[in-house]
C-alpha cells in the first residue's frame, strides 16, 4: 500500500464512520476508541487506518523496532499501513536551522499479535480499579490549575465543570470517579474557549464522553462510554465536524495521558 492509498483508506474509513453515526449505530466509533486508548500518540488519522487495518491490534511498531524488542514478525504477515512524516531541516531567515516536517510518507508495521520472541511486561496492569491513578489524575488537574471539589447532592450529576473547577460528587467508586473526572477534564479543556459557544450541548458531551473513554480505557478501565446512544448522532452524518471532533478528542486525550505519565515524578507536588 503507498501514500495514496493509504489516505484514501482513512478518507473512507472516516466517511463510512460518518454514516454509522448518523444512522444511529456507535459500535464503529467504539472500536476506532478503542485503537486510540492503545496508540494515543498516534494522529486520529492513523488510529483510523490500525483500527481499519487491523481493529484487535493492541501494540504496534517497525519491523526492526520489534527485533530490537527481541521478537521476531512471523514470515507471511501482512504489515499495517500507516503515514510517518518526513522530517529534515529548514533553515531560518536568521541562518539558523530547525526541524521541519517536509511530507509524509507510507510505512508498515506489525501488531504483536504478529510476532513471536521474548515476552513483553504488562502494559495494562489495572484491571477495573484505577488504583494510584486516580490520585494522578488529581494531580493532573491541580498541574493544569484546576480545583477540585466534592459535594453531596450534583442533582443527578456525577461532576460539574464549572470553568476552572470541578465539583464530583462524593461517595463515587474509585472506577466511576476516575471516568468521571476525565469527563470532565475533557471538558475543562476543551470546552471553556470559545468552542463554547460555537458547538451544541450534544458535540460537546461527545468530545467529552470520548476523552474519558480514551484515558478510562487506557488506565485499563471498562464499561465507560455507557451514555453515547444519546450523543452518537450528533454530528448526524457530517464527516467534516467528525474529522474536526476526532481530531480535538485525540489530542485532548493525548495530553491527559501524557500528564498521567509525568504527573508526580516532582516530590514538591502533592494532592491536597
Amino acid at each position: 500500500m503507498n501514500k495514496e492509498d493509504a489516505k484514501q483508506l482513512g478518507e473512507d474509513a472516516l466517511e463510512e464512520l460518518a454514516q454509522q453515526l448518523a444512522a444511529g449505530k456507535s459500535e464503529q466509533l467504539k472500536q476506532f476508541l478503542n485503537t486510540m486508548s492503545s496508540f494515543h500518540n498516534y494522529s486520529f488519522g492513523n488510529c483510523m487506518l490500525i483500527a481499519r487495518q487491523k481493529p484487535e491490534a493492541t501494540m504496534v511498531a517497525g519491523f526492526r523496532a520489534w527485533q530490537k524488542l527481541k521478537r521476531q514478525v512471523r514470515k507471511g504477515e501482512k504489515g499495517i499501513c500507516i503515514l510517518a512524516p518526513m522530517v529534515g531541516k529548514k533553515e531560518a531567515d536568521d541562518g539558523s536551522s530547525e526541524k521541519a516536517v517536509f511530507g509524509f510518507r507510507a510505512v508498515h508495521v506489525f501488531d504483536v499479535s504478529q510476532t513471536d520472541g521474548e515476552p513483553l511486561p504488562d502494559i495494562h496492569e489495572i484491571q477495573g480499579d484505577p488504583g494510584e491513578q486516580l490520585q494522578k489524575l488529581h494531580l493532573v488537574a491541580m498541574s493544569l490549575g484546576i480545583g477540585l471539589t466534592y459535594e453531596d447532592d450534583l442533582s443527578g450529576a456525577f461532576g460539574v465543570s464549572k470553568g476552572g473547577s470541578i465539583v464530583l460528587l462524593s461517595g463515587l467508586t474509585a472506577a466511576v470517579e476516575f471516568n468521571t473526572l476525565a469527563h470532565e477534564l475533557g471538558h475543562e479543556l476543551l470546552h471553556r474557549g470559545e468552542d463554547r459557544k460555537t458547538l451544541s450541548k450534544g458535540i460537546k458531551e461527545l468530545e467529552a464522553e470520548a476523552v474519558a473513554y480514551v484515558v478510562s480505557t487506557a488506565a485499563g478501565l471498562s464499561g465507560s462510554l455507557e451514555h453515547s446512544a444519546d450523543y452518537i448522532q450528533c454530528h448526524k452524518g457530517d464527516s467534516e465536524q467528525l474529522a474536526h471532533s476526532l481530531g480535538r478528542i485525540q489530542k485532548t486525550a493525548d495530553s491527559l495521558l501524557e500528564r498521567l505519565q509525568v504527573v508526580g515524578a516532582d516530590p514538591l507536588v502533592a494532592v491536597a
